[in-house]
């Protein structure tokens, strides 16, 4: 794995959890109904209506750079899948005259030449 990629990873991982930690934080939207009766303001760090916006905002930059760095890894794989000639891995080769499923024999699957080539055996 190139360092890009390992980097990119790293950086995608924290992004997912601080992103699950920040839903996980966030009131629903049901918790409204109580601080219409004052008790839901008193309870939030940046006052009755800052905390939302600036969650929100967090919540909104966090999954956007999730997004791209899905997408920075998803091109770094196409990228390394388009080279797969330089890291050695075998390719297939069709030949035009032979079938894709015959296999050239070896010296031991080679039949003897003094073996009978007929079928029915003689008395």
């Amino acid at each position: 794995m190139s360092t890009l990629e390992t980097v990119l990873l790293s950086l995608l991982v924290i992004d997912s959890l601080a992103l699950i930690t920040l839903v996980l934080i966030q009131q629903g939207k049901g918790a409204d109904v109580g601080a219409a009766f004052g008790s839901g303001s008193s309870n939030t760090v940046f006052g009755s209506s800052g905390g939302a916006t600036a969650m929100t905002r967090l919540t909104t930059w966090l999954a956007i750079g999730f997004f791209v760095i899905a997408f920075g890894l998803a091109y770094t794989a196409k990228e390394r899948s388009e080279r797969v000639d330089s890291l050695g891995i075998p390719q297939v080769i069709e030949n035009s005259g032979e079938s894709a499923m015959e296999m050239p024999l070896n010296d031991d699957m080679a039949p003897a030449a003094n073996e009978q080539k007929d079928e029915i055996p003689e008395f």
